[in-house]
């Protein structure tokens, strides 16, 4: 969806968003192919007919925190850097052609599942401390992401709230208290993750927080785990990994599996 929105703002008010799927072979001879082992891949492609990339932004595409305002695509605000990273989490590879003038194309490769392969799902475990009750502030631009947090902490037994900028969650703690926040880094319009902790931690300097962002090699990244952040975790994240990750910063002794 991310990459349809990108095409489709691409575009404008004319233009084609065309998306074809597939099934490729990689021998693994190199060359023109995508670097990746050989064998059988599902193959998803996303082109637009727009002005193009340029070959400057074609090298710093996938790139965290590189602006999305300069390549003019507002999108999920998930961004490039996670489809780039969940596609390596798949054993894939993601790709983009453009000349710079006519047109761009996305092309994502899936390994194809061999057959036979059981599609059974185990049921989800989650390690850490179950919910009692505390609140938990989710700081996040996007309503998506802001409503995915909220049923799975809900559904794990914290009490939940949610604001739409670090501004609004400053005014939020200045009036209440959280057990935690869940902090995005890339927040539009206003300030960022970094600004938005740097100014809670000055009046409320023992404030918890995990960041959940897409963005995980950025400098603003690290200077907030260096403020007091405790964890980062990367967007889009599992039932099981945000329930572990508020575990532990949460849990206590009596830390134990919930089976969802």
């Amino acid at each position: 969806m991310n990459l349809v929105l990108n095409a489709a703002e691409a575009i404008g008010e004319a233009g084609e968003v065309l998306i074809k799927t597939g099934v490729v072979r990689i021998d693994g001879s190199g060359g023109a192919e995508p670097s990746l082992p050989a064998g059988d891949y599902v193959m998803l492609s996303i082109a637009d007919s727009g002005p193009g990339i340029s070959a400057d932004d074609m090298k710093q595409i996938f790139e965290p925190f590189y602006t999305k305002k300069k390549l003019g695509r507002s999108g999920t605000g998930i961004g490039l850097t996670v489809v780039w990273n969940c596609m390596q989490e798949h054993g894939g590879q993601v790709s983009v052609a453009s000349d710079g003038e006519h047109g761009t194309c996305f092309t994502l490769y899936f390994p194809l599942a061999g057959d036979g392969q059981s599609l059974e799902v185990d049921p989800v475990k989650v390690d850490g401390t179950l919910g009692h009750g505390e609140k938990i502030l989710i700081v996040d631009d996007e309503a998506r992401q802001r409503t995915i947090a909220s049923e799975i902490l809900t559904e794990l037994g914290y009490s939940v709230a949610a604001v739409t900028s670090g501004e609004e969650a400053i005014a939020w703690l200045r009036k209440q208290d959280a057990a935690l926040l869940i902090l995005d880094m890339l927040m539009e319009p206003g300030i960022n993750g970094l600004e938005t902790y740097t100014a809670i931690v000055r009046f409320k300097p023992q404030q918890k927080a995990l960041i959940v962002s897409g963005y995980s090699d950025a400098e603003n990244v690290n200077q907030t785990l260096a403020l007091g952040a405790e964890e980062f975790l990367s967007k889009p994240y599992t039932l099981e990994q945000i329930g572990a990750a508020v575990g532990r910063i949460l849990g206590g002794p009596d830390q134990g599996k919930h089976d969802i």
